[in-house]
C-alpha cells in the first residue's frame, strides 16, 4: 500500500508510464491473442449477483473514526469451507472492530460464520458456533491441525489472534491460550497452515505487516485532504512459524528456521512447494518492500530467495503495493505459477514458473494486467470458470483511500471488479463487462473466495467489500465442458493433504495442482481442487502425491464427478452431481 501517486513518479512520467504499459501491450499481449479468434459466447462464463436471495446481512467494517489508522485501509480477508461436513461449503467473515474515537456500538461488529443451507440460502450461524470473535480482523486460514476430521480456524488479528476448535457437534472452543498462538500485540495479515516438516500433522505461518503504536500513528495531506498513513511510515514486523507438536499445543520456532530473521510488511501470503522437491515453500508478499520468498531446505530451515528467484520485485526491478497472491498452473506446463495483485498505477504480476527455480514477470506478454493499472487491486484467484482445462484470473479491486476522488481522477475509491479469460495459448482477455451481472457491484473489495458453493461443477465467488455487505457471484457457465472435483484424505500425511499434489490427464491436457491452506489476500478456500476437462469425456490418468511421498495412480476415471481419495486406498469414493446436496 502506498499512501499515494508514488513519490519518486512525477505526474507526466506516471502518464508515460500508463502510455508505454498500453503500448506495449498491444505491441505484446495482444499479438498473442490474435492468433485465436474472440471468444464465443458460450466460453465466457455466465456472472449473476445472487447477494440479496443468500440472506446474507453481514456488513463489514474497518473500525473508522475519522483519525485515519492504517490497519483500516487492509481490513480483511474471509474463508470458505465444510464447517460441519454437510458436502455445501459455508461461508466464514472477517470484521474489523472500532478503534479509539469510534463510537461504541451494541452489539459490537464481530466474525461472522453463514451455514450453507443449499438453494443458495445461508443461515448466521455465528451464536451457536462460537466463533464471533469482536478483535480487529485482518486475516484467516482453515485447518484440521489435530487431524480429527473436523477443520478448525485460526484467525490473525491487530491484537492477539485466535484459534477456534471444531468440536466436530457445530460448535468451536477458543483454544488459543491452550495452543500457545495468540502471538501478542501485532498487527497481522495472512495465515497458512502447510506441513513444513512433513511430520503429518499441520504447522502454522502467521504473516505480520507493521509494528504499529497509537503514539506512532500519523496522517499525512494531499492537496489539503487527509490521507493514510502507508507501511514505510513504520517499522517491518517480523512473521511467525509455529511448529505442530502433535497434542494440541504449537511452539514457535521463527527463529531457528529463520523465519524470525527477516522483517517485512506482510500482507497475502501462500504456501507452495514451486521447486517440486517434495517440501513446501512459503511465499510473502511484502507492501513496499521486496517479497519474501522461503525456500524449504528439507531439513527444518529456510532460506530467503526472493531475489535470486525474481519474486522479490517485479521484472522491471521495482518494489510494489504488493497485496494478495494465488498459484496455479495457469499455461499447463507442470510447473505452478504465481499471480499477485498490486497498488495504483502498477501492475500485477505474473510469475511464470521456469522450472529451475526461477520466476519471470510475464504480465504484460500475456495480458494478464488488463484493466487493472488505475486501480488498487486486492483478492485474486487463478480459476478455471469456464471448464476448459485454462486457469482464468479473478481480480478484487478497490482503493483504500476513501477519499481519492477528490483529488486524484485518474482512479476511484469504488470500482468493478474484473474477470481475465485464460484463452489457451499463453494469453489472457479481460471479459469483465461481457460476463453477467456478477460484477457489475461497484465497491471497494479486499477478500475473495472460490468454491463450487451449490455442487454444479462450477466455481462460485465470495467477495467482502470494505464497509459494505459482501458480494455473492454464481457462476451459470454454459460451455457444456465436463469437469472434477477431488477431495485427498492423508492417513501418513496430514487429514487435509495440505502439500498434496495432483497431476490429472483428460482430453489431451496435463493438468497439476496442490493443495493448500491459506491464498489470495489474506483468506482461505479449498481444499477441494477442481479441474475443467474441456470436451474429454473421461480421464485418463490421475497421480497423487502425497506429502509423505506416497504416489498413487489411478486410470480411467468418469468425468463430472466429486471424487475422494484416501492415502493407501485402491479404491475411492464417487458422487454424481446428482447425489449431492444443492
Amino acid at each position: 500500500m502506498r499512501t499515494t501517486i508514488p513519490q519518486s513518479i512525477p505526474l507526466v512520467s506516471l502518464f508515460l508510464r500508463f502510455v508505454l504499459i498500453g503500448a506495449l501491450a498491444a505491441m505484446l499481449g495482444f499479438v498473442g491473442c490474435r492468433r485465436e479468434t474472440t471468444p464465443s459466447e458460450s466460453r465466457i462464463p455466465l456472472m449473476r449477483d445472487v447477494t440479496k436471495e443468500t440472506g446474507i446481512t453481514f456488513v463489514h467494517t474497518d473500525g473508522s473514526s475519522g483519525r485515519r489508522y492504517i490497519m483500516e485501509t487492509v481490513t480483511c480477508g474471509l474463508a470458505l469451507f465444510d464447517y460441519n461436513n454437510d458436502g455445501l461449503l459455508d461461508i466464514y467473515f472477517v470484521n474489523g472492530a472500532p478503534l479509539p474515537g469510534a463510537p461504541a456500538r451494541n452489539p459490537p461488529p464481530r466474525n461472522e460464520l453463514w451455514r450453507n443451507d443449499g438453494n443458495w440460502h445461508f443461515t448466521n450461524v455465528t451464536d451457536q458456533a462460537g466463533v464471533g470473535d469482536t478483535g480487529f480482523g485482518m486475516g484467516v486460514t482453515v485447518g484440521d491441525y489435530d487431524n480429527d476430521g473436523w477443520p478448525d480456524i485460526f484467525v490473525n488479528n491487530y491484537g492477539p489472534n485466535k484459534l477456534y476448535h471444531n468440536n466436530g457437534d457445530g460448535t468451536f472452543t477458543d483454544v488459543t491460550d491452550q495452543a500457545g498462538v495468540g502471538g501478542g500485540n501485532r498487527m497481522g495479515a495472512g495465515a497458512a497452515f502447510l506441513d513444513y516438516d512433513n511430520d503429518g500433522d499441520l504447522d502454522l505461518y502467521v504473516a505480520n505487516y507493521v509494528k504499529f503504536t497509537e503514539q506512532s500513528h500519523r496522517v499525512h495531506y494531499v492537496k489539503g485532504y487527509p490521507m493514510y498513513a502507508g507501511p514505510r511510515d513504520f517499522p517491518p514486523e517480523p512473521d511467525q512459524l509455529y511448529r505442530n507438536n502433535g497434542d494440541g499445543t504449537f511452539t514457535d520456532v521463527s527463529m531457528e528456521t529463520g523465519i524470525g530473521t527477516h522483517a517485512g510488511s506482510g500482507m497475502g501470503i501462500v504456501c507452495s512447494d514451486y521447486d517440486n522437491d517434495g517440501d513446501t515453500d512459503v511465499f510473502v508478499l511484502n507492501d513496499v518492500a521486496g517479497n519474501f520468498l522461503f525456500r524449504n531446505d528439507g531439513q527444518g530451515h529456510f532460506e530467503e530467495v526472493g531475489l535470486e528467484t525474481g519474486f522479490a520485485y517485479n521484472g522491471s526491478g521495482d518494489e510494489l503495493g504488493s497485496m494478495g497472491i494465488d498459484c496455479g498452473d495457469y499455461d499447463n506446463d507442470g510447473w505452478l505459477d504465481f499471480f499477485m495483485t498490486s497498488y495504483q498505477a502498477e501492475l500485477p504480476v505474473l510469475y511464470r514458473n521456469l522450472g529451475n527455480g526461477t520466476l519471470e514477470d510475464v504480465t504484460v506478454v500475456t495480458g494478464a494486467g488488463q484493466g487493472c493499472l488505475p486501480y488498487v487491486n486486492w483478492g485474486t484467484g487463478l480459476i478455471d470458470f469456464n471448464n476448459d482445462g485454462w486457469k482464468d484470473l479473478f481480480i478484487a479491486c478497490g482503493h483504500l483511500q476513501d477519499n481519492i476522488d477528490l483529488y486524484d481522477d485518474s482512479t476511484a475509491y469504488a470500482v468493478r471488479n474484473i474477470l481475465l479469460l485464460n484463452r489457451g495459448n499463453g494469453t489472457f482477455e479481460d471479459v469483465s463487462r461481457r460476463c453477467g451481472d456478477g460484477l457489475d457491484p461497484v465497491f471497494s473489495s479486499r477478500g475473495a473466495v472460490f468454491g463450487d458453493l451449490d455442487n454444479d461443477g462450477d466455481i462460485d465467488i465470495v467477495v467482502l467489500n470494505s464497509r459494505e455487505k459482501p458480494t455473492i457471484i454464481r457462476n451459470d457457465q454454459r460451455s457444456g465442458n465436463h469437469w472434477v472435483q477431488i477431495t485427498l484424505r492423508g492417513v501418513q500425511s496430514n487429514r487435509d493433504a495440505v502439500g498434496a499434489k495432483i497431476r490429472i490427464v483428460a482430453g489431451g491436457l496435463t493438468q497439476v495442482d496442490e493443495v493448500h491452506s491459506g491464498r489470495g489476500y489474506q483468506s482461505y478456500w479449498g481444499p477441494r481442487l477442481h479441474f475443467g476437462l474441456g470436451r474429454a469425456a473421461v480421464i485418463d490418468r490421475i497421480e497423487i502425491h502425497w506429502p509423505s511421498g506416497k504416489t498413487q495412480v489411478f486410470e480411467h476415471l468418469p468425468v463430472d464427478r466429486f471424487i475422494t481419495f484416501t492415502e493407501g486406498e485402491s479404491t475411492f469414493l464417487s458422487k454424481s452431481v446428482d447425489e449431492m446436496p444443492h
